[in-house]
């Protein structure tokens, strides 16, 4: 008999948030224009023994070049579930926009996950073009490429088993190496998105976000995630504020700051 797999915890860290409008998250803009939100989220892997960081956030500094709200840094906010960085044997970048791998100095024994084709986007032809290179912050990229030096990053090739109960699967569409994390847990698979789905809207009504390398990549991820998924409500978009509705907050001193993942959303 096949032994079972080990469930974990999944928390969602939300640090940042800027205003913006309909118009702004989709491509051909939208007809029923309104305000829509952005939340910015780091997310938590805890459980057999392991502590697993799903991407990183940005820094105050970047935070307020780029005109967005910044509430708290991710990685301190990780000592509110009694974990330090230094704990975090592994961290999963999902890709390397600016939002997803600042704050990467403060792990300092961690290994870095990404896909191959991320780190040859972000050192290729395509960043003389502002279109894609505007995403990104230029330190991150050189910081990348210097913690691969020290042996620090590994680079997949395609879907690969982190731990027993996580994978990690190549999508691309936002960018060409965006990958999305499949968590094992007590309610059945979990799949942390990130930006292969910013909004539930996104992947709901089959709608393209406005950064896109590749718009066929992009909703074919979303039957990725849909197949990975025990349920369409086990998918947990990257950026929607919707997410910190669904969800319960760890504790009522948290509400708004960290909600728990691995419990069934409370949604309609």
């Amino acid at each position: 008999m096949a032994e079972a797999l080990p469930t974990y915890e999944i928390y969602a860290i939300r640090y940042a948030r800027r205003d913006a409008r309909r118009a702004d998250h989709f491509i051909g803009g939208d007809p029923h224009d309104g305000p829509m939100p952005m939340d910015y989220f780091t997310w938590v892997i805890k459980g057999a023994g392991r502590v697993i960081a799903v991407d990183t956030g940005f820094t105050a500094e970047v935070a307020a070049q780029r005109k967005r709200e910044f509430l708290r840094c991710p990685v301190a906010t990780m000592s509110e579930l009694g974990i330090s960085a230094e704990s975090v044997s592994d961290v999963v970048l999902t890709h390397l926009h600016y939002d997803h791998v600042g704050n990467f100095d403060k792990f300092p024994t961690a290994r870095f996950h990404l896909q191959a084709k991320e780190m040859g986007f972000v050192t290729g032809p395509y960043m003389r073009y502002s279109k894609f290179g505007h995403s990104f912050e230029v330190e991150d990229v050189v910081g990348m490429v210097r913690l691969n030096f020290k042996g620090r990053v590994e680079q997949h090739q395609g879907e690969v088993d982190l731990a027993p109960g996580i994978s990690l699967h190549h999508t691309g569409g936002h960018t060409p190496g965006l990958q999305i994390v499949r968590v094992n847990t007590q309610r059945g698979w979990v799949v942390l998105a990130s930006d292969a789905a910013h909004y539930y809207e996104h992947i709901r009504k089959n709608r393209f976000f406005g950064t896109a390398f590749n718009l066929g990549d992009m909703i074919d991820a979303y039957r990725t995630a849909e197949k990975l998924a025990a349920s369409p409500d086990h998918i947990v978009p990257g950026h929607d504020p919707l997410v910190m509705r669904y969800y319960p907050a760890v504790s009522p001193k948290l509400e708004g700051v960290i909600v728990r993942l691995d419990v069934a959303p409370r949604t309609a």
